[in-house]
């Protein structure tokens, strides 16, 4: 037989060999049959020492709240946050359970899980949609990357007066992940609750033996909790530089953090200034949230995010220069990982059926703000700023809001920048 002929014999044969064998087998793998979720946040404002909870500081926690409710740790308060929620499949209705805490949570020894009620009927109309909008006005300046100087091909320039919703659409759109937390819906447990809102107090520790007993609940859900997994400290973020400047900023290392995000806007008349310490354009308004630990590193390697490593960042010069009158406002999150737990763990053959009776998500993060402009030299020890800067330090922390361009016109713009101002709100 020829060469030509033996090859292609042989690869003849190796394609029904391919075709022939039977294919991988996939693991099943079923739901547990109770999931539990721990949402875990220190927030704090920069130049400031680690507060207790504050919900009702700049507006958040809602009227009538009574304090400490369910979804602080997705806003922006200061303090420490912990959102707790259950849901079993052996009592989809909503268990009445309790979780039981380590002593160093300083709570007593448990904290009690309540069903939510069925959902309230009718829907309160939206004046804000009912109101006639006007055509929009002004631009989105978006600046990016950590440096002194600006960067040639920037800003990327998104002009509103087109009056086009999809503009606004695409110009927000940027890089975010699907929720994996626990759903607000009756069937599901929550702490706090209208039945305990007792503040978690600083100092607080998770670490620890946990347990979760309950209607419904399975037997022996007991688990661990790491010192990674803790709370974290507080960003101790120091800056320097005017408006018109480059402003310096810089933090010691947050322990167990796995990455650092940096984001500011201000106003300049109609026109919004965005500025992310990404390397990549973006609005970076979906990443102040939780995320997994896969996205984290693959964002990392893609230099969305600072690495954990960074310990410094500069605004480039002048962006923000005409920002004066209405300021500036920086956030800063620092991710912790992720903790996934789940018995019986995972069986290592593949052609075993995993069926869990229970499973634990724990995630972390830590955040903090800052006006930029004022000088937070003394931040990383917990010093007030001093003189007129401090005088900009404690306006900013009175409660007031910065202001932010109005865009009318576009029901999408409205409730785009309402979930921006709804940041410095919660």
């Amino acid at each position: 037989m020829s060469r030509p002929l033996r090859c292609a014999a042989l690869v003849s044969a190796a394609a029904v060999i391919q075709f022939a064998a039977p294919a991988a087998a996939q693991q099943v793998v079923k739901p547990p049959i109770a999931q539990y979720w721990m949402d875990v946040a220190t927030h704090g404002m920069a130049g400031m020492p680690e507060l207790p909870g504050m919900p009702s500081f700049m507006g958040g926690g809602g009227p009538g709240s009574g304090g400490n409710q369910y979804g602080n740790a997705r806003g922006m308060a200061p303090g420490r946050w912990l959102d707790l929620a259950l849901h079993t499949r052996n009592k989809p209705s909503g268990s009445d359970a309790s979780h039981a805490i380590p002593a160093g949570m300083q709570m007593g020894a448990s904290l009690p899980l309540v069903p939510m009620g069925p959902a309230a009927g009718g829907r309160e109309p939206d004046e804000a949609a009912e109101m006639p909008r006007e055509r929009p006005t002004g631009r989105l300046l978006i600046y990016w990357g950590c440096g002194e100087a600006v960067r040639a091909g920037q800003p990327r320039i998104v002009d509103l007066a087109s009056g086009d919703p999809r503009v606004f659409a695409r110009a927000f759109g940027g890089r975010y992940v699907p929720d994996r937390g626990a759903r607000i819906a009756p069937g599901y447990s929550l702490w706090p609750n209208e039945k305990h809102r007792e503040p978690v107090p600083r100092g607080a520790s998770l670490a620890g033996e946990h347990a979760i007993g309950g209607e419904g609940v399975p037997a022996g859900m007991k688990f661990a909790v790491d010192p990674a997994h803790d709370f974290m400290p507080a960003i101790q973020l120091a800056s320097s530089g005017a408006l018109a400047d480059s402003i310096a900023l810089q933090w010691p290392a947050v322990p167990h953090a796995r990455a650092y995000y940096l984001h500011a806007m201000g106003s300049v008349g109609n026109d919004m200034v965005l500025w992310s310490s990404a390397e990549t354009p973006d609005t970076g308004t979906g990443l102040f949230d939780y995320l997994p630990n896969v996205t984290i590193e693959r964002w990392v390697g893609e230099k969305v995010l600072l690495p954990a490593s960074a310990t410094r960042c500069a605004v480039p010069k002048g962006i923000f220069a005409s920002a004066r009158d209405a300021g500036a406002m920086l956030r800063m999150i620092a991710w912790g990982g992720e903790l996934n737990l789940a018995h019986p763990p995972r069986p290592a053959n593949p052609r075993t059926p995993w069926e869990p009776e229970w499973a634990v998500r724990v995630r972390v993060k830590t955040t903090t703000m800052a006006m930029l402009g004022v000088d937070l030299g003394g931040a990383a020890a917990g010093q007030p700023v001093q003189g007129e800067s401090a005088q900009g330090a404690q306006s900013g922390s009175s409660g007031a809001q910065p202001t932010l361009p109005s865009i009318p016109g576009v029901p999408e713009a409205g409730r785009a920048l309402d979930a921006l101002k709804g940041i410095f709100r919660r």
